[in-house]
């Protein structure tokens, strides 16, 4: 599988990022295949985080043989010193490791986050102690907000070396400082910056009418599920100026598709990539919504 810079950290991930909360619709069983098809694929960069239900449990076990394969992506909603620190202990103890290679600021939304997490007492604090006890290699953030409040903590964190966000076509067919998030992902670039792209799959939202329990996926956005679509979404996102890696969509099923159109991933043109943006200029877009 076809491996990217992650910025300036040295490290050169896949372009698919295995996005570990499928393991928490699946049993212990059931998971170990999974992670281990996912590696033996070639993937090399799985995301993770305490809010995936049982998937840091579940991902543990294969952890345990094939630490060395995986760069390891956390993160955590606290934005609190103690907060932080008690979190990250949570999931080294939950995935059974002694550090983590990315740990994340999670869903980083609103102005008011970076001032908590960039407080005396904030996060960022436990963040960089991590490091220096070696916990914890390379820091970033998620978020689905607006990019310029991805701007805002890039410029008020020098300490980040990536950023996860979404990147797909129907975004890049919305006008407004709200859907900026191609533009983002070369400016990030353009400053060493490693961009994770979320969201890649995302069809439209799901129906408000339509109760969780009713939806045909685990997934916080009602996906693209063809295979065809799939391969157009991921070659989209990848065509993306400064895209290092992209995670696939959360439910288990989807997976393998995923998996093979990553494997047979091949570049698109600008004008296929233009063609596709036309398609979706009428399509409700799936940003913001929850992070994932």
């Amino acid at each position: 599988m076809e491996t990217r810079p992650l910025g300036d950290t040295g490290q050169e991930s896949t372009v698919l990022t295995f996005g570990a909360i499928a393991l928490d619709f699946l049993d212990q069983a059931e998971a170990d295949e999974m992670t281990e098809a996912v590696l033996d694929r070639g993937v090399n960069h799985v995301d993770v985080a305490p809010q995936y239900g049982t998937a840091e449990v579940k991902l543990a076990p294969t952890l345990a043989d094939r630490r060395d394969e995986v760069f390891l992506g956390c993160k955590t909603l606290e934005r609190s010193y103690e907060g932080a620190w008690e979190k990250l202990e949570a999931s080294l103890d939950r995935l059974g490791v002694d550090h983590i290679d990315l740990y994340q600021f999670h869903a980083v939304t609103e102005s008011s986050e970076i001032d908590a997490i960039t407080a005396d007492d904030g996060a960022l604090a436990a963040y960089r102690e991590a490091q220096e006890e070696g916990l914890v290699d390379h820091i970033s953030l998620t978020s689905h907000g607006s990019p310029d409040v991805i701007r805002e903590a890039v410029e008020r964190i020098p300490d980040l070396e990536t950023a996860m966000f979404p990147v797909n076509a129907t975004v890049a067919a919305k006008e407004g400082p709200d859907h900026e998030f191609p533009a983002l992902a070369r400016e990030l670039s353009e400053r060493g910056m490693g961009v994770l792209a979320i969201k890649t799959f995302a069809k439209r939202p799901w129906p408000d009418d339509l109760p969780e329990g009713e939806r045909p996926y685990n997934t916080w956005y009602e996906p693209y599920d063809d295979p065809a679509d799939l391969r157009r979404c991921l070659r989209f996102t990848l065509a993306q100026e400064g895209v290092t890696t992209l995670t696939n969509a959360g439910d288990p099923r989807l997976v393998d598709d995923i998996l093979a159109a990553a494997a047979e991933f091949e570049p698109m043109d600008e004008e296929e990539q233009a063609a596709m943006v036309d398609e979706r200029r009428s399509d409700e877009s799936p940003v913001p919504t929850v992070d994932i």
